[in-house]
């Protein structure tokens, strides 16, 4: 009897993240499920690692008892690489990212540590997801999402994905019967356009707060911020060859002659 495939869970809001917990009783019906993920949250990270202190991995009990769970001291990133290299005892068939409580579309998905863990398993050739619902609270009702998380899930496992690329999977946050479908989708070009809220302690010490609105000027309607706004699921193939490849001829004609 074949294996059922091997699923590795992550995310970057935590452990005990209710995302975290709803991504794994969807991956328990079509795998075998162990999770490594950071024991605090790790939200913004981006790509970060751990090179200036050390790593802690602890076992945590888990209620179902189906499943090994395990809460890592250091970054998304991190999860992924410890778990690949000490804590499983083969290669993952996938990994999957998230629930992450929150958007990761356009721009975004430079500064997720959701996405990161899913383009650190690109990175070791495993195929990866990033899964983001449209809703910052805790609280979030991640029921609606489900089916659509199975359905990406099961196609990356069955006809898996081009060499090089990982998946950013977007959901809106409305009810099953309002969400038109799923998307595929280009990044849209978009950013935050960043202010500090600037302020004194009590000791007169200048503090900041990192605030903003996100713009975006992209209107064409292929796009995930599109796809999003008219009630799509979105998914964009990522690719972390950072290269831009349509630039090299420009630089070949510079003279770089002493």
């Amino acid at each position: 009897m074949k294996n059922r495939p091997l699923i590795l869970v992550t995310n970057d809001d935590g452990i005990t993240a209710p995302g975290i917990r709803t991504l794994v009783s969807i991956m328990k019906t079509i795998g075998d499920v162990v999770v490594v993920a950071p024991d605090r949250p790790q939200s913004g990270m981006g790509h970060a690692i751990t090179l200036d202190s050390t790593l802690h991995i602890e076992k945590i009990h888990v209620n179902e008892g189906d499943y090994d769970a395990y809460s890592c001291s250091g970054t998304p990133a991190d999860c992924v690489k410890i778990a690949v290299n000490e804590i499983l005892d083969r290669r993952p068939d996938l990994v999957v990212s998230g629930i992450n409580h929150g958007s990761n579309s356009s721009i975004n998905v430079i500064y997720s540590g959701t996405m990161s863990a899913a383009i650190e398993a690109g990175i070791e050739g495993i195929p990866a997801i990033g899964f983001s619902l449209l809703d910052y609270s805790w609280n979030a009702n991640f029921e609606h999402s489900k089916s659509y998380i199975k359905t990406i899930a099961e196609n990356v496992l069955n006809e898996g994905l081009t060499e090089g690329t990982v998946l950013n999977v977007n959901i809106p946050n409305l009810e099953k019967n309002n969400i038109q479908g799923i998307k595929i989708c280009r990044q849209a070009r978009a950013n935050w356009k960043e202010e500090f809220d600037k302020r004194k302690t009590p000791q007169g010490k200048d503090y900041y707060w990192l605030t903003g609105k996100f713009v975006n000027y992209d209107k064409g309607k292929d796009t995930d911020e599109w796809a999003l706004e008219n009630g799509y699921v979105s998914v964009v193939p990522v690719q972390f060859d950072l290269t831009a490849h349509h630039a090299i001829q420009h630089l070949n004609t510079w003279n770089f002659n002493e």
